[in-house]
């Protein structure tokens, strides 16, 4: 009564032991895609972590920078200023990360819990009454006076276009790791697990058991079995080739880390033209908003303090370094698993599983 290892010659088998075989082919397909998986997988998922440490990494030291800008030049407003500036930059990593929020929408968030600030502790540094009305009007009030000028809206520019390429390459790692684990939990077909039952386990019932596919017969039972599998060849390659576009538009020019690196300066110089427009800024909020209750003088004209460059370079170069060589690292390796797919079947009938340099072999039929 045997369905797959039928033969002449008496048997050792029986139907329940080709039952038992076929859930073995099964569970040794799944074992062997995932070993020859892993160095793949395990590459990539080193590489997502490795990219999110060096983006954390310039982020962080961009965040530190404005920080101390608020802290030196602006210390009025720098303890309310903290959480804007933590938000700003939470929601920039996020971004890189894949999240929904745009880039524009962080930057003008900051922009109008700035504003409130500004006006308040340099353009009026008096007020003495902010209430929550009163602050909720001067953020709404940010989006038609433009009190930052240009600088705002150019920050929105040089951002989106820097950090595209991050988000790109981070969700295109993501998606590369969801392939390979989709391809390991491909079910095998009955025909496909019958066929390896043939190849590897019907020469048992002969009692063969030292005699192994022949090369040619593997490949032809793998490349049946795996022919879903093997149709991500063109796209795979031209995933790679994604990756490598990518890699290549991100060390094209410093962008991502002159961009960040550079958010301090942007914030400042939108602080100062806010300051130097300040006469005109107070004229239109008293209009819209209503006049505050206000101490004595106005200090506004003493809070100008243009801040000079930083020099803190060494974390942002280190930082820089370590984020080009590791996607140098990447793509090198990335491009060497171009045909991953196209050769699985010759990868799965390589090694132990099938007789090599000798004169016997099984060829499904009988040794030869």
């Amino acid at each position: 009564d045997l369905q797959i290892c039928q033969h002449r010659a008496p048997t050792c088998c029986t139907k329940k032991m080709e039952e038992s075989y076929q859930a073995a082919v099964r569970r040794e397909r799944t074992q062997s895609i995932q070993a020859l998986n892993f160095e793949l997988k395990y590459m990539i998922v080193g590489h997502i972590t490795a990219f999110q440490e060096a983006f954390e990494s310039l982020l962080r030291f961009a965040e530190n920078r404005t920080s101390s800008l608020f802290e030196t030049a602006y210390r009025p407003m720098a303890k309310e200023a903290a959480e804007p500036v933590k938000e700003l930059f939470t929601d920039i990593s996020l971004y890189i990360l894949g999240a929904e929020a745009t880039v524009e929408s962080a930057v003008l968030r900051f922009f109008d819990s700035l504003f409130p600030l500004v006006y308040s502790r340099l353009i009026n540094p008096g007020i003495t009454d902010l209430s929550e009305d009163y602050t909720e009007c001067l953020r709404l009030t940010r989006q038609d006076i433009n009190p930052f000028g240009h600088y705002s809206k150019n920050m929105v520019t040089e951002l989106s276009k820097s950090l595209w390429a991050s988000r790109m390459l981070s969700q295109a790692l993501s998606l590369g790791i969801e392939v390979i684990n989709t391809t390991e939990h491909a079910a095998v077909s009955k025909e496909c697990s019958r066929a390896l039952v043939k190849m590897q386990y019907c020469p048992h019932c002969q009692g063969l058991t030292l005699i192994r596919p022949c090369v040619g017969y593997c490949l032809n039972v793998m490349r049946g079995c795996l022919a879903s599998v093997a149709e991500l060849d063109a796209q795979w390659r031209h995933f790679i080739s994604t990756l490598e576009y990518l890699a290549n538009e991100m060390a094209a020019s410093h962008e991502l880390e002159m961009a960040l690196s550079g958010i301090w300066s942007s914030i400042n110089e939108a602080i100062l033209h806010a300051q130097l427009n300040g006469p005109q800024l107070s004229a239109t909020v008293d209009k819209v908003c209503g006049q505050p209750k206000q101490q004595e003088g106005n200090l506004s004209s003493a809070n100008i303090v243009p801040v000079k460059e930083v020099t803190e370079t060494q974390t942002f170069v280190m930082a820089h370094t370590s984020l080009n060589n590791k996607r140098r690292e990447f793509i090198n390796y990335m491009k060497r698993s171009r045909t991953f797919y196209a050769s699985i079947a010759e990868r799965l009938c390589d090694g132990d599983l099938v007789m090599r340099d000798s004169s016997t072999c099984w060829n499904g039929e009988d040794v030869v």
